[in-house]
């Protein structure tokens, strides 16, 4: 068996019951072979958001997004962590029509302890993170010393309002 590593993952909803879907997701996550939950940020509402590939941010169609992010200690490899998500997501009736589609629930891994991993399926640290308040935000909550200042500033102008526990 592998060393149990912390890996950081970001959860959102946009479509149904968001906040209930957030929440089954944490009690699933808890639930999930070789891994707990050891810490839940609050929830927070944002207002969907889209990158071009250019990185350049524009206001995308559809509700306001309920995100949080979850710290688990996992012994699973990174990618079978992905294809747990996965499941999850497909559990949860998540579908892919298109690029940034609403969705009942999207779970991403945002960082796998230290690694850096750069595969078709998977890239650790998660390539947009640092351009997301909705990622940024509740990470800082939970992990101060993984998010900085510089990188808090240059999300500040994107509109996030904390709600309240997650897990309450």
């Amino acid at each position: 068996m592998r060393d149990a590593v912390t890996a950081y993952v970001a959860l959102g909803a946009n479509l149904g019951d968001a906040g209930a879907a957030l929440r089954r997701a944490v009690k699933a996550l808890d639930q999930l072979p070789l891994t707990h939950v050891i810490q839940a940020s609050s929830l927070y509402r944002t207002a969907p958001l889209d990158t071009d590939d250019s990185g350049r941010e524009a206001s995308a169609p559809g509700n306001d997004y309920l995100n949080a992010v979850v710290a688990l200690e996992t012994a699973l490899s990174a990618p079978e962590l992905l294809d747990q998500l996965q499941q999850l997501e497909l559990q949860a009736g998540r579908e892919r029509p298109y690029r940034n589609a609403p969705r009942t629930l999207d779970l991403d891994v945002l960082l796998y302890g230290s690694a850096r991993i750069e595969s078709a399926r998977l890239m650790v640290p998660h390539p947009r993170m640092a351009q997301r308040a909705f990622v940024l935000v509740p990470l800082a909550e939970i992990a101060g010393g993984r998010v900085s200042a510089g990188q808090l500033d240059a999300v500040k102008h994107q509109a996030i309002e904390r709600l309240g526990s997650l897990t309450a």
